[in-house]
């Protein structure tokens, strides 16, 4: 056993002398749980509750709630209550950065289930320097393909990157854009993106899957974001000859430039990049956007049911989106990773999101079946909503891709891509 076996032996020793019910108050008491007592754990969420990204924030906050709900309706990690503390980042570095040290030294957080592409690449070295679990479901950057993670060394931290991320890169569902464009005959585009970290990360995983399976890009703009007109940004794109165009830009830009796009009968086929896979772009831009597509994280994970059962029965409207499912699994694999270690302290966490993910073991789709099956003295293997959470060593996924298409003013699901054929593009040691 990783972490803290001896505590662990004995704590299942006195569940199987005393039973469930009595370990929950007596944890403390007898040492038996982390962070040096046996009150509530506590896990961070760097959230974007304001600022561009913020329209995708309430369908995470729903799941990651729900799933702490039925967490600790389970008697919680270790017996004790699980504790979650959302501070906004805005999706800025600088804010990122405050958030990450106020949820660390004054809330004592044993991990965060936060931080987009655009603030961990900037803060990947600061965040080497806390060693505190990130176990994030936003980031699609391909600068993290090689980082993060245990490098499949789970009882030795000092080769670790902390890093975490419950939802496929862009290096794995850029591919599947790629291979629906060139499929669809569209063997010349365009391309025209933003300068944030995650707007060219998606554009750099679509164009090296592209043109590796023989596409040409003819043309391709970087625009500046905020701008009010994109009219000659277009022009210029416009000028090459394509049959096909790919935009990756934040939402609200988006929506200028499509408009703009619509207007000026530019004509073509869109791709679009995943977060744009959003219904305001649709009914902004109007009619012209029929047949648009964009190629997003699958939601078809071997326990997506018991995700989405738990997430529609519980308050609030918020909508289900590409990061929610993949939110909901990052708190059931840290809190299971607190349960199988014994302790809840960073170093413990860290050592046991591997074990738990990988197996061999019983598989499991909550914390409930994962918390019943270590008490009995079984190892597990969480099976997740988004993807089967089969944590590489670099801290990756790998799941299927969706293809959902504009149709009469709304995106509609059309195509899934399973993991299997895009497994080629996520080779053994470089994801």
């Amino acid at each position: 056993m990783v972490g803290n076996s001896d505590r662990v032996v004995d704590r299942r020793t006195f569940l199987k002398i005393s039973g469930a019910g009595s370990i929950a108050a007596t944890a403390g008491c007898l040492g038996l749980g982390g962070g040096g007592g046996g009150g509530a754990i506590t896990v961070g969420q760097p959230a974007a509750q304001t600022g561009q990204w913020d329209f995708l924030q309430p369908g995470v906050s729903k799941a990651t709630d729900v799933a702490i709900q039925r967490i600790n309706d389970a008697g919680g990690p270790l017996g004790r209550e699980l504790d979650l503390e959302r501070s906004d980042t805005s999706v800025n570095p600088q804010q990122a950065r405050t958030v990450v040290t106020q949820l660390t030294e004054n809330e004592d957080a044993v991990a965060l289930l936060g931080l987009f592409s655009s603030e961990l690449e900037p803060l990947y070295e600061f965040l080497q320097e806390q060693e505190t679990p990130v176990v994030t479901p936003w980031p699609g950057s391909n600068f993290l393909d090689t980082r993060g993670g245990d490098h499949g060394t789970p009882e030795d931290v000092s080769d670790d990157e902390w890093i975490w991320r419950t939802v496929i890169s862009d290096t794995v569902h850029t591919a599947g854009a790629a291979l629906r464009a060139l499929e669809d005959g569209h063997d010349t585009i365009g391309i025209i993106n933003g300068t944030t970290s995650g707007a060219r990360s998606w554009v750099n995983g679509f164009r090296s899957a592209y043109e590796a399976n023989g596409g040409t890009v003819a043309e391709q703009v970087e625009v500046a974001q905020g701008e009010s007109n994109y009219q000659s940004a277009l022009d210029r794109l416009f000028q090459a000859e394509f049959s096909a165009f790919a935009v990756s830009l934040p939402l609200e830009d988006a929506i200028t430039l499509m408009s703009d796009w619509s207007d000026g009968g530019y004509g073509r086929q869109p791709v679009l990049s995943d977060p744009l896979s959003q219904n305001e772009l649709a009914t902004q831009v109007g009619s012209d956007l029929n047949g648009a597509w964009a190629a997003s994280p699958g939601e078809s994970g071997p326990n997506y049911g018991t995700f989405e059962s738990a997430y529609n029965s519980a308050e609030g409207d918020a909508d289900i989106n590409a990061w929610t499912p993949p939110a909901w699994d990052a708190t059931m694999v840290t809190a299971l990773a607190i349960e199988r270690a014994g302790e809840a302290t960073p170093e413990a966490i860290e050592q046991n999101l591997g074990p738990v993910s990988r197996g061999p073991g019983t598989e499991v789709a909550s914390f409930a079946e994962g918390k019943e099956a270590l008490d009995n003295g079984d190892e597990i293997k969480y099976m997740g909503a988004a993807t089967p959470v089969t944590f590489t060593q670099f801290g990756n996924v790998v799941g299927s891709v969706v293809i959902n298409e504009v149709q009469n003013g709304a995106f509609t699901q059309v195509e899934t891509i399973p993991a299997e054929d895009l497994r080629e593009f996520v080779p053994e040691g470089e994801y």
